[in-house]
C-alpha cells in the first residue's frame, strides 16, 4: 500500500470517528477501502469486551460476500469453558496469554493448528490468519474495555504478504480509536440504562445532571415487593436466595417494561415504577393494569415451576397510584440518584404496605380506581376506606379481579 492510500485511509477514519459513526459503518468502508487498494480480504472480525451487566462484550465482522456486518455479542459465564477450551480460539487466547500479534499461516501446511477455528476456515478456502491486539488507556481506564482485538483473514494463495501486514499494523492504531471511541459510548449507555432505567438514563445522557433540575409529571405509580422474604432469607443460603429474587425480578421488571412501565429503582426485595408514556391517565393505568394482571399470572407460574424443583418462592404484594411527582436529580453534589419524589411516591408505599393487611396481591388507590376507564370498572372493587399512615384523610383502596386467560 503507498503512503498516500494510507494517509488517505486514515483521514477517512478519523472523520468517521468525529461523525460518530457506527462501528459496522466503520469496519465496512475500511474493508472496502482496504480491498479497493488490493487487499483480497475474505473475513475480517472487530472483538472487544463490554461494561455491560449482562452482556459480557461485542463482536463484528465483515464478510466479502455479505451485504453488511455482522454484529453479536456473548453472554457473562456464558462459555462455561475450561482454560484448555479457551486456548483453543484465538481471540481467548490472545486474551489470556496477552499476545499482541498472531499469525498463522494457513496455506504452507494442511496439518491441523492448535485452533480448530481455523482448521475449518482452511477447509472453506481460507490461506492466512493475522490478528492484532491493542491496548487502549490501560492506566487511565482499567477494566474490560481497554482493549481491543482484531483478525484478519485472506484466502489468496500465498496469504497476505508483508507489505499488507505491514499496512494493517499501521492503520489498526487509528482504526482502534475509531472504534473504541464508539464502543466506549455504547458501554456508557449501557451501564446508565441498566442501572438507572431507560427514562432517566436517556434524561442523563442528554445533559439532564442539574441537582434539583428535572420535571413535573402525572404518572401512575407502581410499588411491589417479595412477601415473605425476610423469613426466607434467614432460612436459605446466599445462592438460592438471590437466585429466587433474580427469578421474580427478572419476571416483573420485564413485565413491566413490557407493558410501557418504567423501573425506577429497587428497593431490597422490591421496586419502584411508573408508568407515564402516554399523556392520558386512563391510558397508563390501563398500561399498568394489564401489567399487574399479567405479573400475578406470570408469578403463579413461576411459584409452580420454583416448587416442583424444590426451590424456595414467594408471593408479592402491589401498590398502585397516580399523582403529580418530580421526576429529576435528588442528593448531594457527590452523589445524585435520578428517581421520582413527591407526596404520592410516599402514598404508593403505604398503599402496598396494605396489601398484606388486606390479604390481596393488588391494591390500588380510589385516584387510580376514578382514571381507570378502559372497560376495567368491572375489574377494580371497592375494599373500603382506610387510614393510611402518614396520610391525612382515609383513603377507599380497591383491589384487581383477576380475568379469566380468555377474557
Amino acid at each position: 500500500m503507498e503512503a498516500k492510500q494510507r494517509l488517505e485511509i486514515e483521514d477517512w477514519i478519523i472523520g468517521q470517528a468525529l461523525a460518530g459513526s457506527s462501528v459496522q459503518v466503520l469496519l465496512d468502508g475500511f474493508c472496502r477501502r482496504l480491498a479497493d487498494a488490493g487487499f483480497q480480504l475474505w473475513r475480517v472480525n472487530v472483538s472487544q469486551p463490554t461494561l455491560h451487566p449482562i452482556i459480557e462484550g461485542y463482536l463484528y465482522i465483515w464478510r466479502k460476500d455479505a451485504e453488511e456486518v455482522e454484529e453479536d455479542g456473548w453472554l457473562r459465564g456464558e462459555a462455561g469453558a475450561t482454560d484448555e477450551q479457551l486456548d483453543g480460539v484465538p481471540f481467548a487466547y490472545m486474551w489470556r496469554h496477552d499476545v499482541m500479534r498472531l499469525r498463522e499461516r494457513l496455506w504452507e501446511s494442511n496439518q491441523p493448528t492448535r485452533f480448530p477455528l481455523l482448521n475449518d476456515f482452511r477447509a472453506q478456502g481460507a490461506s492466512d490468519y493475522y490478528a492484532l491486539q491493542i491496548r487502549i488507556g490501560e492506566e487511565a481506564r482499567p477494566g474490560p474495555t481497554n482493549r481491543l482485538i482484531t483478525s484478519w483473514v485472506t484466502d489468496r494463495a500465498g496469504g497476505f504478504s508483508d507489505a499488507e501486514t505491514a499496512a494493517l499494523d499501521a492503520l489498526f492504531p487509528a482504526l482502534a480509536l475509531a472504534i473504541n471511541r464508539g464502543a466506549t459510548e455504547r458501554a456508557f449507555e449501557s451501564v446508565v440504562t441498566a442501572y438507572l432505567g431507560r427514562a432517566a438514563g436517556r434524561r442523563v445522557l442528554t445533559g439532564s445532571v442539574k441537582r434539583g433540575g428535572g420535571e413535573s409529571l402525572r404518572a401512575v405509580l407502581w410499588y411491589c415487593d417479595l412477601r415473605g422474604f425476610t423469613k426466607i432469607s434467614d432460612n436459605q443460603p446466599r445462592d438460592r436466595l438471590l437466585g429466587m429474587m433474580h427469578d421474580y425480578f427478572e419476571c416483573m421488571v420485564n413485565t413491566v417494561h413490557e407493558f410501557g412501565g418504567e423501573v425506577l429503582k429497587f428497593t431490597g426485595d422490591g421496586f419502584l415504577a411508573m408508568f407515564s408514556e402516554d399523556e392520558d391517565d386512563e391510558a397508563n393505568c390501563c398500561a399498568a393494569l394489564n401489567a399487574a394482571a399479567a405479573t400475578a399470572e406470570r408469578c403463579d407460574e413461576l411459584r409452580d415451576r420454583r416448587q416442583a424443583e424444590g426451590l424456595p418462592w414467594a408471593d408479592f404484594g402491589l401498590g398502585l397510584h397516580l399523582g403529580e411527582v418530580e421526576f429529576g436529580n435528588i442528593g448531594s453534589r457527590d452523589r445524585l440518584d435520578f428517581t421520582v419524589v413527591g407526596p404520592a411516591v410516599n402514598e404508593v408505599a403505604r398503599i402496598e404496605a396494605m396489601s398484606r393487611a388486606l390479604d390481596q396481591r393488588v391494591v390500588v388507590s380510589a385516584a387510580f380506581a376514578q382514571a381507570a376507564g378502559c372497560g376495567d370498572a368491572d375489574r377494580l372493587v371497592s375494599l373500603g376506606r382506610y387510614a393510611l399512615r402518614g396520610v391525612r384523610q382515609p383513603q377507599e383502596l380497591f383491589t384487581l379481579l383477576q380475568r379469566d386467560a380468555g377474557g
